[in-house]
């Protein structure tokens, strides 16, 4: 009885490993042909920030532009590769799963990505042009801006990966809700609690400005109401 129960560790342990190995064998591959993509991806990302606003990037070392390809690409990679690893780790979980969760977390995989890419296209439509034109409305005869672009696409990097994480924020709560792991009246009742620690979420992973921190906490909060209310209709309530 050991010896069976050493064999299907192991047998587990190989299979997290070839599982690791694809995954990581897929982000080497695509690296490359992706670092040659982002030059096209870094004009259309500062199109979409800067909108009509007629204001010149800088950068300000010779190696600038080339280390923030590298970051861009990496993060590109990851975007890309991002269904197959999702296929791979679905396909090492799958096994210990009954049917009823299988459904389950298919389902929570779905909406996850969906939710991951709908926030980084609000951050990047939406959120990035405001605080664009925010740091320019202080501008002045005496004060021009210069901004650098290794700055702006750090943040447009940070940011969209930011609120594609925190737009889970429904599925967390729906996800709670349904699996009783936390009763719907327990969350409803901290309603206030929740809020208050969104908003220190926000003020740690946004640029500080009141701007940037208000438009990561309303959107989350009200994700976070939303997911109550599919929480509830999951027990009917």
């Amino acid at each position: 009885m050991p010896q069976k129960r050493e064999e299907t560790i192991i047998d587990h342990l190989e299979a997290l490993r070839s599982m690791l190995i694809k995954c990581l064998s897929a982000l080497a591959i695509g690296l490359l042909p992706l670092f040659f993509v982002t030059p096209y991806f870094m004009n259309l990302l500062i199109k979409i920030m800067m909108g009509n606003n007629s204001l010149t990037l800088n950068f300000f070392a010779p190696m600038e532009i080339f280390i923030l390809q590298i970051k861009m690409a990496l993060v590109l990679d990851v975007v890309v590769c991002f269904p197959y690893i999702a296929k791979q780790v679905w396909q090492f979980v799958l096994p210990a799963l009954y049917d009823n969760e299988r459904n389950f977390i298919k389902s929570i995989t779905m909406i996850s990505g969906s939710l991951f890419t709908i926030g980084i296209l609000f951050c990047l439509f939406f959120i990035l042009p405001l605080v664009i034109r925010f740091g320019l409305s202080f501008a002045t005869d005496n004060l021009q801006p210069m901004f650098g672009i290794g700055n702006i696409i750090s943040l447009a990097l940070w940011l969209s990966l930011v609120f594609g994480i925190m737009f889970q924020f429904p599925l967390i709560t729906y996800a709670l809700i349904r699996s009783d792991i936390v009763s719907y009246e327990t969350i409803k009742s901290k309603r206030s609690y929740v809020f208050v620690g969104i908003l220190i979420m926000s003020g740690l992973l946004t640029p500080p400005d009141i701007v940037s921190q208000l438009m990561l906490t309303l959107p989350t909060y009200g994700l976070f109401e939303i997911g109550l209310f599919f929480g509830k209709k999951s027990k009917n309530i």
